[in-house]
């Protein structure tokens, strides 16, 4: 990437960039064989603690936080580059530096909404990678990317609320070392404004009446470096009244105030496995043998590799502009380019990666290459943090109000 950012920054990308050679990128294989010999399928593989020990050491840790206090003080322009180099390997990467979901955004609305009691208890040991945590709002009864049909109740009960819902494909909840849950349900569903009836509230894992369902897979996969993804049902699970975040009624917004960041933090990883894509093509086209000659050659391979060149360069160059407008203008005024980033890059990059796996072969859908994982990891984020659909209805009501 030729991209100029400020010395900052390129100091960060340099030092990222040999991490990532250096320790991640050989880390891989070596996290799939202990992963084998490991008691659980859920545990943490012991390199993932020594490559979080290095990366802390070497002063690429919560990255993502742009608030000094707590991070490392960059604008959101800054930490897209250095999202990017992480999705090169989005197992290992981003847990590495303590910048993986849902973990980022729990520990983003904790900084912004949360207690100081709420802090200390819970975001300090988040921020140190000493626990993981898991963020509970989709649910199988409803379609949940519309807020309005949550059904999960928060009920006040004296100095205690009482929460009762099923939730499903909650990310990290497998973990054993997911300690926290942050909750959204509702405390007001009969409320005359659908936005202010959700609020979000802290579940600690070993709270009575909380139970994993199960756990659900992602095309197959258990997703394991994420921690896995659970259905979890709440059962009378009462927690104490101060473990509300926010006020009452303001989930909604809390919601929408955490998903922002998340969402350049997941387009510049996809893009980050684009580049990875695009890399194992082409030192497949210029290995691989077929037809009399190195498959380099043939005229579909070549538009496979130039289209998806252009394709990530545009990418980047939306996802960098959306980042600047929320430095500048916030959230609110960047609305229209997170909507379009979040329906362009994911469905772009499934593409890219699917023209890998084409390229590939057997070997393209096989466990020998990343290229599958990175593919249905790429196709889930179509649907994570609202399908595109949603992001669509948004944004062209924004642009019709034009017209209107």
């Amino acid at each position: 990437m030729d991209f100029a950012f400020d010395a900052r920054t390129e100091e960060l990308r340099a030092k990222l960039l040999a991490f990532m050679d250096a320790y991640v990128l050989p880390a891989e294989e070596v996290a799939h064989e202990q992963r084998a010999r490991l008691a659980g399928p859920w545990g943490t593989p012991p390199v993932v603690e020594e490559l979080k020990a290095e990366a802390r050491r070497q002063g690429l840790w919560n990255l993502f936080l742009p608030g000094k206090e707590y991070g490392a003080g960059l604008t959101n322009l800054q930490y897209a580059p250095l999202a990017e180099i992480t999705g090169r390997s989005p197992q290992l990467a981003p847990t590495a530096l303590n910048c993986a979901a849902p973990d980022t955004g729990n520990m983003e609305v904790l900084a912004q909404f949360g207690t100081e009691e709420q802090r200390e208890r819970w975001l300090e040991p988040l921020l140190a990678g000493e626990i993981r945590s898991a963020f509970a709002m989709t649910e199988p009864e409803v379609a949940s990317s519309d807020a309005t049909n949550i059904r999960t109740r928060i009920e006040r009960d004296g100095d205690s609320y009482v929460i009762n819902g099923r939730k499903w494909y909650i990310s990290g909840a497998m973990n054993p070392e997911c300690a926290i849950f942050i909750v959204m349900g509702k405390t007001d569903p009969d409320g005359e404004d659908v936005r202010r009836q959700q609020s979000m509230i802290l579940v600690p894992r070993d709270t009575p009446g909380l139970r994993v369902a199960r756990a659900m897979r992602v095309y197959g996969y258990e997703d394991h470096y994420h921690g896995g993804h659970a259905e979890i049902v709440f059962d009378d699970v009462r927690v104490p009244a101060t473990h509300l975040v926010g006020e009452e009624g303001g989930g909604f917004a809390i919601a929408q105030a955490r998903l922002g960041p998340g969402r350049i933090h997941h387009c510049m990883r996809l893009i980050g496995m684009a580049e990875r894509a695009i890399e194992l093509m082409c030192r497949r086209a210029v290995s691989r043998t077929a037809f009399g000659g190195p498959i380099a050659r043939q005229g579909v391979v070549r538009n496979w590799i130039a289209d998806a060149r252009v394709t990530v360069e545009q990418l980047r160059l939306l996802v960098l502009k959306t980042a600047w407008l929320m430095d500048t203008v916030g959230n609110r005024g960047a609305h229209t380019e997170i909507q379009a980033i979040k329906i362009a890059t994911p469905r772009a990059v499934v593409d890219i990666i699917d023209s890998a796996v084409q390229l590939y072969g057997a070997g393209g859908v096989s466990q020998d290459f990343p290229l599958a994982e990175l593919w249905a990891a790429a196709r889930t984020l179509r649907l994570a943090d609202g399908p595109d659909e949603v992001h669509q209805r948004s944004l062209a009501r924004r642009e019709l109000k034009k017209y209107l």
